[in-house]
């Protein structure tokens, strides 16, 4: 009788760890809800943070962040971190040795191998796409922010003066100029010795390693006999130069991927929006939890959210203004984290006139002109208009901060009490009156404003803008029009955007990720705001931002950042909206999540999985 009750016993046991198992819908599989979709799967294109969601796990890097802590390094693909005192930092900060690890299998059963890092890096620099994460690497190593300078310094003429928009030399004599640019300049940058992948600076730079980590896509390791085998560059420095800027839908990389990484991928369904990735069993690491993990772009609220109470999904974007709806959820927990990000506005002074967001394209009521923007008076009358303590309060629900200007607070160049636009409907109603010498106020005008449809956030800001201004004069109108994440992405790299709402998180913790970014000449967000505002960061800025970063002692940065900022407030070259604090709803069968704050994305594929 004993016998039998332990019998039964256990059998009543295994069979409640059973249900248990089974209330957790696919076990094996973690599927998470984003908005949008990845722009491209071309690591030396891409840059923003849905295409970093998959490229980070299909990929890696030479050396990845100690889990969260931002200022400690572990190797990856290299087998240690370069140190001075390890001897691979070598002349003064300007060599970098990476000993390259063995045994690493790319998806396709390829071997990695030093000569693939060498490639890549040199890939990358040669395509370099405009307003393209490249900039990093070649400041890094040359000290300068584009392959257009690098080429004008070195050889004479612009790059962009010798060849055509299809790669195609404009004069055939050039060929032999720009062969030798490539073996004197970019092929001795980044050498293979004796299983080792050396980098050479041409002055000692102290973020280099920052851009290399895993989450810095743009440094991913790709297999060179494959992208060879796909189209991309051969490797020769004959020709180089037709694979400068490739449009991003021609790159053979765009959809495609071959990686070393955790993941593979399996499809990238653009109907859907939906990424599926499997796990690579065949990873040189340690093993992925999880065996396919779905990155799905479904832009609609209650969507994700009914997803999310059925169990069908894992985890969920949610924008804090509809925390109440899920913080109550049954089996639903709510994870929260503060990225190195922001979220702004910044003005277009020169649209590119065949934009279709400038209505007629003169200032008679139904349209503005191209340079619209380009009167100061129409930037501080925008910048007046703007409630910010309605969007931080009421909107975000207090899960933001104000800042002065870019640099997010603690981070070096941060203070609180550099000047601030405050929200002032008289002032801006002033401003407008100034604008255009008295003609903005006459005749009014009419632009569209854009978001990314699912970033509801983005959206009530530009409906703030919207609202406020309408109310200053009848004439004022503004068009809200929602679009995808990649369209909305071309429109403002193409310069068609009147003015636009971006966030940025951060590709390493410095100031200057983000002042170059949004206020030098050649930064990601510089050109897109026009050619008046180059020649103005040119004239004001870029010479400021170059000598900061070259600066050694940290007071005098914080100096030099705060009058770079002071310049931009007076000019009113953008608005920084706030800076935001996350939440990341998740079923509470979710286990081994771990919060990064410079992460592209809100799951750490690797390392969750699903458990009772």
């Amino acid at each position: 009788m004993k016998k039998i009750l332990i019998l039964t016993v256990l059998f009543l046991l295994v069979l409640g760890v059973s249900v248990a198992f089974a209330e957790i819908k696919n076990p094996d599989t973690y599927v998470y809800l984003s908005i949008g979709e990845a722009d491209t799967l071309d690591p030396g294109y891409a840059y923003d943070s849905a295409s970093g969601e998959v490229l980070t796990y299909v990929y890696e890097n030479l050396i990845a962040y100690d889990g969260a802590n931002m200022q400690k390094f572990v190797p990856v693909l290299a087998t240690e971190v370069p140190s001075v005192e390890n001897g691979l930092i070598q002349d003064n900060g300007t060599t970098y040795v990476f000993p390259i690890r063995e045994g690493v299998k790319f998806h396709n059963g390829n071997d990695f191998t030093p000569e693939d890092v060498e490639y890549s890096f040199e890939r990358n620099i040669l395509f370099d796409p405009a307003n393209g994460p490249q900039w990093m690497i070649i400041e890094a190593l040359f000290n300068f922010q584009t392959l257009d300078d690098l080429v004008a310094d070195k050889v004479g003429t612009p790059l962009t003066e010798m060849v055509d928009e299809n790669g195609n030399l404009i004069n055939p004599d050039d060929a032999a100029k720009l062969i030798e640019f490539y073996q004197q300049v970019i092929d001795p940058a980044i050498e293979v010795q004796d299983g080792s992948v050396v980098f050479h600076l041409v002055r000692p730079f102290a973020p280099f390693l920052y851009i290399l980590p895993k989450n810095a896509y743009w440094s991913s390791i790709l297999d060179k006999e494959t992208c060879v085998e796909w189209g991309c560059w051969d490797g020769n420095a004959d020709g180089w130069w037709k694979y400068y800027n490739v449009k991003k839908e021609t790159s053979p990389l765009y959809d495609k991927a071959n990686g070393t990484g955790p993941f593979i991928l399996k499809d990238w369904d653009r109907t859907q929006q939906k990424t599926i990735m499997d796990r690579f069993d065949g990873y040189w690491g340690e093993k992925a939890k999880i065996a396919q993990f779905i990155d799905w772009g479904i832009d609609e609220w209650s969507t994700r959210r009914a997803m999310l109470e059925a169990g069908d999904a894992d985890q969920i974007y949610c924008p804090v203004q509809y925390l109440d709806q899920v913080k109550d959820m049954k089996d639903v927990k709510i994870e929260e984290g503060e990225r190195i990000s922001i979220i702004a506005f910044h003005f277009n002074w020169t649209v590119d006139k065949t934009s279709d967001f400038l209505g007629s394209g003169v200032l008679d009521g139904n349209g503005i002109p191209p340079d619209f923007f380009s009167d100061i008076h129409c930037r501080k009358a925008f910048s007046y208009a703007f409630d910010y303590d309605t969007m931080i309060q009421e909107v975000l629900l207090g899960y933001g901060k104000r800042l002065p200007s870019v640099v997010p607070s603690g981070m070096l160049g941060y203070n609180p009490d550099l000047p601030m636009y405050e929200f002032d409907l008289a002032k801006a109603e002033e401003e407008f009156k100034k604008a255009w010498d008295g003609k903005v106020w006459e005749n009014g005008f009419k632009l569209t404003l854009l978001y990314n449809t699912g970033n509801d956030a983005r959206q009530t800001a530009c409906e703030i803008f919207k609202e406020n201004i309408e109310s200053i004069n009848p004439k004022f109108k503004i068009e809200v029009q929602g679009v995808q994440w990649p369209t909305y992405l071309d429109a403002y790299k193409s310069g068609k955007l009147p003015a636009f709402v971006i966030g940025w998180i951060a590709d390493y913790p410095d100031p200057h990720n983000f002042i170059f970014t949004y206020f030098h000449s050649n930064g990601v967000y510089g050109g897109p705001q026009g050619e008046a505002y180059i020649q103005f960061a040119q004239e004001n800025l870029d010479k400021k931002i170059e000598e900061a970063i070259a600066e050694t002692d940290a007071d005098k940065r914080q100096q030099m950042y705060e009058e770079i900022q002071r310049i931009a407030s007076e000019n009113a070259t953008g608005i920084t909206l706030y800076q935001p604090r996350e939440v990341y709803p998740m079923r509470t069968w979710v286990k081994g999540w771990e919060f990064n704050p410079i992460q592209s994305g809100e799951v750490n594929n690797d390392g969750v999985y699903k458990a009772e």
